[in-house]
């Protein structure tokens, strides 16, 4: 990547992949975004023993290349199911080749990266839990040979799940290899941040300290961000993203973020709602929302 690319901000949104994996790309494209997030497979499953067919690989790789955005800024989501931080070894067994199999999929297409939810630590400890993830990320790693970098998520912090502070992200990184570090790191979703108890409304200052914290904790900034306002209040655990400027988080901190320095050079990635789900397959226009919320992004 040049030093300019490194300074601009790559924004775009998850957008709907209806009629194929490549027509969420070109849809990205239509909207005029920089980066994309797709699912390549159904996210309610494993899919743990299912591969991309090379021709769905080439038809993508087509689109990609046709729209102009760059596959380091495609972001694919892992299914929300990959728990790789249970204590159960049958249901962790099936989540680590889960994870695999996607870091798989998402090398063939060539994306430049997977981010995924670490999952539940159960009736275990957090650090036990924390070993575990490693595991499964260190198994994927290991496994398939690619430029395709493997990312935890931050979590809103429900439950007994991981990745809810920046003491957790940085613990289960601790135990991935040196050798494979660079294959792996973390991004941030805001509406997680908030729910989770990180107050990144209260000011210019504090929503760069929170930055400071995961990068001291991990000893490196995030690879990618996701731009969700919350219907949660501050530190509600609840998972809920609306549209930038209609939650409890308002508009102000994502000028901050795209003010920041570590928002450069990695996928800005919308999750808010779609305002039609059902889309066509063929019909490649962009989602009226995403289109809403990249004029807005833009006028910040």
């Amino acid at each position: 990547m040049t030093p300019a690319a490194r300074r601009k901000r790559f924004i775009g949104a998850h957008t709907i992949n209806n009629g194929g994996v490549h027509m969420a790309i070109r849809r990205a494209a239509r909207g005029g975004m920089t980066a994309v997030q797709v699912f390549t497979a159904v996210p309610k499953y494993y899919n743990d023993k299912m591969s991309v067919r090379p021709e769905r690989a080439q038809r993508f790789r087509k689109e990609v290349a046709a729209s102009k955005i760059d596959l380091k800024m495609i972001l694919v989501h892992a299914p929300y199911v990959l728990s790789v931080a249970t204590p159960e070894p049958e249901k962790w067994a099936r989540a680590s080749a889960g994870l695999t199999k996607e870091l798989e999929r998402s090398s063939d297409l060539g994306a430049g990266s997977v981010c995924f939810h670490p999952g539940s630590a159960g009736d275990d400890t957090p650090a036990n839990a924390a070993k575990r993830i490693a595991t499964a990320i260190t198994t994927a790693l290991h496994a398939v040979k690619s430029d395709t970098r493997l990312l935890v998520e931050n979590t809103a912090g429900a439950g007994r799940t991981m990745g809810r502070t920046a003491a957790e992200v940085g613990e289960i990184l601790s135990h991935v290899p040196k050798s494979l570090r660079a294959r792996t790191g973390y991004g941030l979703d805001t509406c997680h941040l908030f729910c989770s108890g990180y107050d990144i409304r209260r000011s210019r200052a504090a929503f760069k300290s929170i930055l400071d914290e995961f990068e001291e904790a991990t000893g490196e900034p995030p690879s990618f961000f996701h731009l969700n306002d919350s219907a949660g209040e501050l530190g509600s655990n609840r998972d809920r993203h609306v549209l930038i400027g209609e939650g409890e988080i308002g508009k102000d901190p994502f000028e901050w973020l795209l003010a920041d320095a570590r928002s450069a050079g990695i996928p800005l990635v919308l999750e808010t709602p779609q305002q039609n789900y059902d889309v066509a397959d063929d019909d490649d226009s962009p989602d009226p929302y995403d289109v809403r919320m990249m004029k807005l992004l833009s006028s910040l």
